[in-house]
């Protein structure tokens, strides 16, 4: 594919990286307060945003192994239409004040959500490899956009019919649909489509055991564990702490604007610095984010937090990305990337679900700072493999190596 060609694709790939992370963010941001309005006890209010990850852990592996079959387009086209299904049932089961119904809505977006989380590889697979982690930075990039519409739109949704939430959740069903129209002029390059047909490639089990893939992996799903619990129980917390909707809108775009606005130059700091350093430098930003939850729970130090919170993830999930397409051949994509993110989102699911329990039992501060031992066994970890790196440099390298150091 050509330079300009590709260049296309990541745009579209970026506009529907744009259009997800809003409807992300919307159900993030009222998510938990919806489910807070019709659930049986407080434990409970955050079931509907567990249930969006557990959609996504569910729908992982299958899209997948079916997009493998029939390719990127036609996967995230259906992956954007369920979100539309989504959205309407979401506003169905608030409607009949059904904390159930309003799940299964949340369901089809973390089903969505499933698909689009592939949007990123299918950059790395347009662009050539000296352009591929500015390609992913490009694409998740796009969540700039989610930033100031998911929190906005969620808002405006908020009063806008009644019962309170209907609205957001027929926003969500709309922009879904917009993603659906967004992906209709994708076009994937025919040696990432035709990947599947060049063999088996090796085990599962020795491209995951890779030290470079665990580390990827373990690397992202802190960053995506810690900032789904953060982001989770923000809106729970404010609330207890006498801070109204607009607030915590703002505080959540703030954190979807430190999540996507480093990607503009996150991709160019790997390229001079590599995904280790990187993600080292995302390590501290939630680890600075902890020091601020702990310090109050004014606006200030909510908003500051949650900024800290977005950027950490951002060096972590695009540095544990690109270190992850260094340890597996064409062939082996879906396997390699499925499992990484059902991992993921198994983590988010988990972390998602106990929010609720974790703020209503310990309170803002201490779960805050239950996170450190989490952050400090990752830094470890990727201190333990540069060191790794450093001693196996001199001898071969390459995705084809099983155990390879990356």
């Amino acid at each position: 594919m050509s330079a300009p060609a590709a260049q296309r694709q990541v745009i579209t790939l970026a506009l529907a990286q744009a259009l997800f992370q809003t409807v992300s963010a919307l159900v993030m941001t009222v998510g938990g307060l919806a489910g807070s309005r019709i659930a049986a006890s407080p434990e409970w209010a955050t079931f509907p945003i567990a249930t969006m990850f557990l959609g996504t852990a569910v729908a992982t592996f299958p899209a997948s192994q079916w997009m493998t079959r029939v390719g990127r387009r036609k996967g995230f086209i259906l992956g954007a239409l369920l979100g539309t299904a989504g959205g309407l049932v979401g506003a169905l089961g608030i409607a009949l004040g059904t904390l159930w119904v309003l799940a299964a809505g949340t369901f089809l977006v973390g089903s969505y959500q499933a698909f689009a989380q592939f949007y990123r590889f299918a950059a790395s697979e347009v662009a050539d490899a000296a352009c591929r982690p500015r390609a992913i930075s490009l694409v998740l990039g796009g969540g700039i956009v989610a930033a100031f519409l998911g929190p906005l739109l969620g808002r405006l949704g908020g009063p806008l019919l009644e019962p309170a939430f209907v609205g957001s959740f027929l926003i969500v069903a709309s922009v879904s649909l917009l993603g659906a129209g967004a992906l209709l002029p994708l076009q994937m390059p025919a040696a990432a489509q035709d990947s599947a047909d060049r063999g088996q490639g090796r085990r599962w089990v020795d491209i995951v055991r890779q030290p470079a893939y665990l580390v990827a992996l373990f690397g992202a799903a802190t960053g995506y564990g810690v900032m789904i619990l953060g982001m989770t129980a923000t809106p729970l917390a404010m609330s207890h702490h006498h801070h109204d909707l607009p607030a915590t809108s703002t505080v959540i775009q703030l954190h979807v604007l430190g999540m996507f606005l480093p990607s503009f130059f996150t991709g160019a700091l790997i390229a001079r610095h590599g995904e280790l350093r990187v993600m080292l430098a995302g390590v501290a930003m939630l680890a600075g984010h902890v020091v601020l939850a702990a310090s109050g729970t004014g606006f200030t130090a909510f908003a500051g937090a949650l900024t800290l919170l977005g950027i950490g993830w951002n060096f972590l999930y695009i540095g544990g990305t690109t270190l992850l397409t260094r340890t597996y051949r064409p062939e082996e994509k879906g396997r390699a990337q499925a499992t990484n993110d059902m991992t993921l989102f198994v983590v988010g699911l988990l972390c998602s679900f106990s929010a609720g329990w974790a703020q209503q039992a310990l309170g803002w501060r201490l779960l805050n700072m239950l996170l450190l031992p989490w952050l400090g066994a990752t830094a470890l970890a990727l201190i333990a493999f540069a060191v790794l790196r450093r001693r196996k440099a001199s001898g071969p390298a390459g995705i084809a190596q099983p155990d390879s150091a990356g």
